[in-house]
C-alpha cells in the first residue's frame, strides 16, 4: 500500500514539474547578434562556417535557436532566413503554447480537488466552533503560522519586539513578499533595536518597495500577528515555545484596535536610505550617554550585551579623546 501511495505521490510531482517545465518564450536576438545577421546579409545571405570567429558564436547561437539561421551540413555555412518567415512561425507557436496554458489552468484545479479537499478537511489550528487553541513547539508554531499566512487573503498585520532569527527572517520575506505581491496589505511594528540588525533591514526594504508598511517604536511590545482579521496567534509563554491562536471576535477586535493605536505612535523608516548599522549604533550610545544613562542603562536600552557596549564605547573614546563616559556623550552631544 506504502509503494502504490509513494508511486502516486511521485506521478502527481512529475506532473507538477512538467508544468512548470514550460518552454521558455523566444528572445529577441541582441545588438550583437543583430549585426551579425546583418553582416551574413551582407556577404549575400550565406557564410561558410570556417570564415566565423570564435567571438560570433554567442550571436550565431542565438540567430540559430530564434531561426534567423540555418545551419547548411552539406556545404558547412550557416544560411540566412526571412525574419517575416521567422515572426509568423514564432507567433503562431506562442498563440499555440498561450491556448495551452490557458486549458491547463482550467484543468489545474479540478485534478488538485481531491488534495485540495483533504487539506481543508484537516483542522490545521482551530477546529469547527473553536475559538482558541494552544500549539506546542516553536517549529510547530512556525509551520501553523506558514499556512496561514499562505492562505490569508487581505491583511496582515504583526508586532515583532526584538531580532528574529536569520532563518525565520528568510521564511517570512518568502511569504511576505508573495503576499503583497498578490495585493495584501502588511503591516509591522519593531523596536529600534532591529534598525542594527542588517538581515531585518534588508527584508524591510524589500517588502516595503512593495507597499508594506514597516515602523519603528521604542516602547515595550508583545509579540503578536494577526491574519484577515480572523485569526490572531499571540505568545503564550516567556521563551516564545507556547502560542495561543485565537479567533473569538472581542478579543480580535480588540487586539485590532491596540494595534491601531501602537502604529499611530510608531515612526515610519526609509528602510532603503539606513546609514551603517554600526554608525547608527554609536550614534544612538553616545545620545544615550548624554542624557546620563549608565552604561549598563545603554545596553538594557538598546538591547545590547554590556560587553558589546563596552567595545562601542572603546572605539568612541579613542575616536573623540575622552576619558569618561560623561566627556564621551559630551562630545557626541551633537551628533
Amino acid at each position: 500500500m506504502l509503494g502504490s501511495r509513494t508511486g502516486n505521490r511521485k506521478g502527481v510531482l512529475e506532473a507538477v514539474e512538467a508544468d512548470r517545465q514550460l518552454r521558455p518564450a523566444p528572445s529577441v536576438p541582441d545588438e550583437a547578434a543583430r549585426a551579425f545577421y546583418l553582416a551574413v546579409l551582407a556577404e549575400g545571405g550565406r557564410i561558410a562556417r570556417d570564415e566565423t570567429a570564435e567571438a560570433d558564436r554567442e550571436s550565431i547561437d542565438q540567430l540559430l535557436a530564434v531561426g534567423l539561421l540555418i545551419s547548411n551540413p552539406l556545404d558547412r555555412s550557416y544560411v540566412a532566413v526571412s525574419p517575416r518567415e521567422v515572426g509568423v512561425r514564432l507567433s503562431a507557436d506562442l498563440r499555440r503554447e498561450a491556448t495551452r496554458l490557458l486549458l491547463r489552468s482550467d484543468e489545474l484545479p479540478t485534478e488538485l480537488g481531491a488534495l485540495t479537499r483533504a487539506y481543508e478537511a484537516k483542522p490545521w489550528v482551530l477546529e469547527p466552533g473553536q475559538q482558541t487553541s494552544y500549539v506546542e513547539g516553536r517549529e510547530e508554531i512556525r509551520q501553523r503560522i506558514a499556512q496561514l499566512v499562505s492562505e490569508s487573503k487581505s491583511e496582515l498585520i504583526t508586532v515583532q519586539p526584538g531580532p528574529r532569527l536569520v532563518g525565520t527572517i528568510e521564511l517570512a520575506l518568502q511569504q511576505d513578499l508573495a503576499f503583497v505581491r498578490r495585493g495584501g496589505s502588511l503591516r509591522t511594528l519593531y523596536q529600534p533595536v532591529v534598525l542594527d540588525q542588517p538581515e531585518t533591514v534588508s527584508y524591510a526594504a524589500a517588502v516595503s518597495a512593495h507597499g508594506a508598511g514597516i515602523r519603528v517604536l521604542d516602547e515595550p511590545l508583545e509579540r503578536m500577528i494577526v491574519i484577515d482579521r480572523s485569526i490572531a496567534v499571540i505568545s503564550a509563554a516567556e521563551d516564545h515555545s507556547r502560542a495561543a491562536f485565537v479567533a473569538e471576535p472581542a478579543t480580535l477586535a480588540f487586539l485590532v484596535r491596540a494595534f491601531e493605536r501602537t502604529w499611530a505612535r510608531a515612526e515610519a523608516v526609509r528602510w532603503g536610505e539606513l546609514p551603517d548599522p554600526q554608525q547608527r549604533t554609536h550614534t544612538q550610545i553616545g545620545r544615550l550617554l548624554a542624557q546620563g544613562l549608565t552604561q549598563r542603562a545603554v545596553a538594557t536600552r538598546l538591547g545590547l550585551s554590556e560587553r558589546t557596549v563596552a567595545a562601542h564605547i572603546a572605539r568612541l573614546r579613542d575616536r573623540h579623546g575622552a576619558q569618561t563616559l560623561f566627556q564621551l556623550g559630551w562630545a557626541m552631544r551633537g551628533e
